[in-house]
């Protein structure tokens, strides 16, 4: 009882000054460490580390160094490392050498022209077939025969040939019946072989590999996946012209230096050009004429290593090899892989890229000509069908050809697409390679040529697409726009075939929301909701369906303009299935959260996202994954966040009622509303200006019920806790006093259930500091509530010191004892004549009892049962393995008295030396820590009626730890 019957007398305001860092007045000429700081380089002499690097502040009277240069000897680590890594050469990386791999890695052309493996993926997609196919697999030889004879062949050629021939003369093995997935898996498998056979110095063996692959885009037995196959063999064939040029690139080193980035044939040595020349006389070697093409055009780039205008003059050959190719759709491929390899190689040469297509359009009209017809009534392939397989192909060349040209260019090209005849193929290509700005300039032109299309080879509604994938990147003439939209939608309508009508009407969405009004809007999704609806078609396209929503809500920003478009929320009602209908949902939320800049009390938009929400809601079941509800949650908050009906406080508390009742299951959807009431509670506060009349108590009244009805359902035992204590405060600031005692009654009774341990982020973890944490917020609150008239005194305190008393602590823990140690600070700051803070209109104990002798007399039993309580804990920690623990509760203990106790009691002042030699008896203490408490005491004895110190000190000696 000593200890609180002497408890410090506290001038909280005196106290408060003497602890306030001293202001110095900041002279703002002067270096601040805040201040942007402007780094500027300077050379840097590698025999001298020091002051090698300067950097200056924007202040010009300061001179800082750079840390970082400073250390780097002028060189960059991340580079060093770069280069080690280079698999190309092991010679040591020169500048050179590092930009010339920079530049190869980064292409010739720029970052806006659309790279090949952008495409890759689509066509694969897009692309296939449920028909078996068959391939020819390397399978090696043994035997070899000399076909060429005669004294003019050379023995080089003669060798040549029997390598070559190995493959032609049974080397092979044809495998057939295969699915789709077996032959991409065979294809592969070549593709690793060829790296392994690479790898292990098998050149011969890798060439025959690539050269067997070429051969198999001769086969059109299954023409609709012909796309596919030629995306998976070009893979093949990239990779052998890459192995190639690396090969030879290495041979090139000379000294240890590599070669510099845009080397001449004349610093090429020797070995690297008679390897180089035996690559291409190999190839020349090979027969047949599509793989003796593709394998010379895969390495057409090693040609650098012999002459200046070796790839210039290679490409109008390979060119005009390409004529001798019969079958339209093998030629127009071919046509395709050299204007991609012309593109990554020489993209200046663009005059062999425009031969290629004029050459193409040449023969154009073989497309449409008997032998093909025959073919496709063979494979029970449509004419319609058929065309769109040379898309990629056309679309690729035109891309290339399109890429920075002139418009001059442009437009002839496009003269000459106009005189050929069921162009239709041509006019898609054209629109899909293409500037959109071209087109879209050109728009009515385009229509009309659409107009004009032959129906029934290319559909019409795949040009009107096409043309409304350009509009949605560049805007056509004011003009035109509302006659563009009348045209398209013309044909776009009439389909009968549900996936062909949502494929066309998706792109043209776009186009109607970035330039029209909601009435357009509006029309154009009635029109959609009428052709799939029929038959229930949406359920095959909600993948389209889903996009023209994005569209909409990308472009409509104000949702009160959106909810009124009327066919919206019909819109929705075709996102029948579960799943889908959630991710439509979250995309709404999202873009809600994201563009709505004022809080809403709107009826329409409050009724809308309040269904949209629900639907959210709803979904939510036992096997929902926790990343799931949270999404689902923080979207649902965020719109709870963004509604306010402004004064009219009662309609929002409704609102959050109607809320409660829809969100029950998502537990931070409830939290979030009993801190939007609590929000309530306290701007109606602010409003009165604390001053409640009675409507306005019975109103905050009304919200501290909302909260201590809700908290219950919460699953979380720690959340429970902590919006109890956030509730009572609430409570009490609003002079709901016996409310407030419910909701710190609820806690104390809710303290017990606390399991040891409880899992944060999946993972289980102890349970004690959190609590330890929760009980100091609950002390510092029980300072200022007041005691009820019709319970006894401090009766909350006791409540919660008899819980914490029988509530089972680990034994390895002195959690109990910090925590009463911590009560001790609560019951010190009870006997202060008056409390160190307040709550606005709210009597205090401190007001209350005005320093009664009883109720001193009542903190002081407490303080008597919590001291022996301590005590009682280190003597029982005298055990060797508890050492530690003892040095450290008694050193926290002789803290708390140095705080709060009044050390010119004799008893207190020789119960505080005990502590301090028992936290040194053993070793354990922290000298540091022992040192610093000193000086703080020290200092503390210079204050005024704090001479006493200085005795204190002087009692307190500095152990060693030997």
């Amino acid at each position: 009882s000593y200890f609180l019957r002497h408890a410090r007398s506290r001038n909280y305001v005196s106290e408060s000054e003497v602890c306030k860092l001293e202001s110095v007045p900041l002279d703002f000429g002067d270096y601040h460490p805040l201040k942007p700081i402007t780094v500027t380089e300077s050379k840097t002499k590698k025999m001298n580390r020091k002051g090698s690097t300067s950097s200056t502040s924007s202040s010009s009277s300061s001179s800082l160094m750079d840390p970082l240069s400073s250390v780097l000897d002028g060189t960059d680590p991340l580079s060093l490392f770069a280069a080690a890594a280079d698999p190309v050469t092991t010679a040591p990386p020169t500048d050179g050498a590092r930009r010339k791999r920079d530049k190869d890695e980064s292409s010739a052309v720029g970052s806006d022209f659309e790279p090949w493996s952008s495409k890759r993926g689509e066509i694969l997609a897009r692309y296939t077939t449920t028909e078996k196919l068959s391939i020819n697999l390397y399978m090696g030889s043994e035997k070899g025969k000399a076909t060429a004879t005669g004294s003019a062949v050379s023995e080089k050629v003669r060798t040549r040939l029997e390598e070559l021939d190995d493959l032609e003369e049974g080397s092979q093995k044809e495998l057939l019946n295969l699915t789709q997935q077996d032959y991409m898996n065979r294809i592969e498998e070549l593709n690793q072989s060829l790296k392994d056979a690479w790898s292990s110095d098998q050149k011969v063996k890798a060439l025959k590999i690539v050269i067997q692959c070429s051969k198999l885009l001769s086969d059109t037995t299954v023409i609709q996946f012909y796309p596919s196959k030629f995306v998976l063999i070009t893979d093949i064939l990239d990779t052998f012209g890459k192995l190639v040029y690396e090969r030879i690139l290495s041979m090139c080193v000379d000294n240890r230096v590599s070669l510099p980035d845009n080397f001449s044939p004349e610093s090429v040595n020797d070995t690297a050009k008679e390897t180089c020349l035996n690559w291409f006389f190999k190839i020349a070697s090979i027969r047949e004429l599509i793989p003796r093409f593709y394998v010379e055009a895969a390495i057409l780039k090693c040609n650098k290593f012999l002459s200046k205008t070796g790839i210039s003059e290679c490409l109008p050959r390979l060119t005009s090899m390409i004529r001798g190719i019969g079958d339209p759709l093998v030629a127009v491929y071919a046509r395709a892989y050299l204007c991609r390899v012309g593109m990554e190689v020489a993209p200046q040469l663009k005059e062999s890229l425009n031969k290629n297509f004029f050459d193409f359009l040449l023969t154009f009209k073989q497309i449409h000509g008997d032998t093909v017809q025959n073919q496709l009534v063979v494979q029970c392939v449509e004419i319609p069908l058929y065309l769109t397989l040379y898309s990629p192909a056309i679309d690729w060349i035109l891309q290339c050809i399109a890429y920075h040209a002139p418009d001059v260019l442009l437009t002839e090209m496009m003269e000459r697409c106009k005189k050929l005849g069921n162009n239709a193929l041509l006019l898609n290509s054209v629109m899909s390679a293409f500037r959109a700005e071209f087109i879209a300039a050109r728009s009515m032109d385009f229509i009309g040529m659409i107009k004009e299309c032959d129906e029934s080879g290319f559909p019409k509604h795949l040009l009107f697409r096409s043309l409304g994938l350009n509009l949605a990147l560049a805007d056509p003439p004011e003009n035109d726009r509302l006659q563009i939209l009348n045209e398209a939608w013309k044909v776009i309508t009439k389909l009968k075939n549900p996936q062909d009508y949502i494929n066309c009407a998706e792109v043209w969405v776009e186009y109607t929301c970035r330039h029209f009004t909601k009435r357009e809007v509006n029309t154009v999704l009635a029109d959609v909701i009428k052709h799939m609806t029929p038959d229930r078609a949406f359920e095959d396209a909600y993948p389209q369906l889903q996009s023209i929503i994005q569209k909409v809500i990308t472009y409509i920003h104000d949702f009160a303009l959106l909810f009124s478009v009327e066919k919206f929320l019909p819109f929705l009602d075709m996102f029948q299935k579960e799943s889908v209908r959630v991710e439509v949902c979250k995309c709404i939320m999202e873009s809600f959260i994201k563009h709505q800049q004022e809080s809403t009390k709107d009826p329409v938009i409050l009724n809308a996202l309040l269904h949209i929400c629900k639907t959210m809601h709803d979904s939510v079941n036992a096997l929902t994954l926790e990343d799931e509800k949270r999404m689902l949650a923080a979207l649902i908050n965020g719109f709870i966040k963004m509604v306010s009906f402004g004064r009219d406080f009662e309609q929002q508390l409704s609102f959050y009622v109607e809320a409660r009742s829809m969100f029950c299951n998502l537990e931070p959807v409830l939290v979030q509303l009993i801190h939007s009431v609590n929000q309530l509670a306290m701007e109606t506060r602010r409003v009165m200006k604390g001053n409640h009349s009675r409507k306005t108590a019975a109103f905050v009244r009304a919200c501290v019920a909302f909260c201590f009805i809700t908290i219950p359902s919460l699953s979380s035992i720690f959340t429970r806790l902590n919006l109890y204590l956030h509730s009572g405060q609430v409570a009490l600031a609003n002079q709901c006093l016996s409310q407030a005692d419910a909701f710190f009654k609820a806690a104390v009774s809710l303290v017990p259930e606390v399991p040891k341990m409880i899992s944060i982020d999946g993972k289980m973890r102890p349970s004690d500091a959190f609590l330890l944490e929760f009980l100091c917020n609950f002390f510092s609150t029980l300072l200022v509530v007041p005691d009820h008239p019709e319970q006894g005194v401090l009766f909350l305190v006791r409540g919660l010191l008899n819980v914490i008393q029988d509530y089972t602590w680990e034994d390895n823990s002195d959690d109990k004892v910090r925590i009463y140690t911590n009560v001790l600070h609560l019951l010190s700051a009870m006997t202060q004549e008056a409390f160190i803070y307040h709550v606005d209109k709210v009597d205090s104990n401190d007001t209350l009892y005005g320093g009664d002798s009883k109720f001193l007399a009542e903190i002081n039993k407490l303080s008597e049962t919590v001291v022996s309580q301590i005590l009682d804990h280190l003597k029982t920690l005298g055990k060797e393995e508890t050492l530690k623990r003892q040095s450290q509760l008694a050193l926290y203990f002789f803290n708390t008295i140095l705080a709060h106790g009044d050390l010119r009691n004799n008893r207190l002042n020789q119960l505080s030396v005990s502590l301090w030699n028992l936290a040194q008896k053993h070793g354990f203490a922290d000298t540091k820590t022992m040192v610093k408490t000193l000086e703080h005491i020290k200092r503390r004895s210079k204050q005024p009626e704090m001479s006493h110190f200085s005795d204190l000190a002087l009692r307190l000696p500095l152990q060693s730890r030997t």
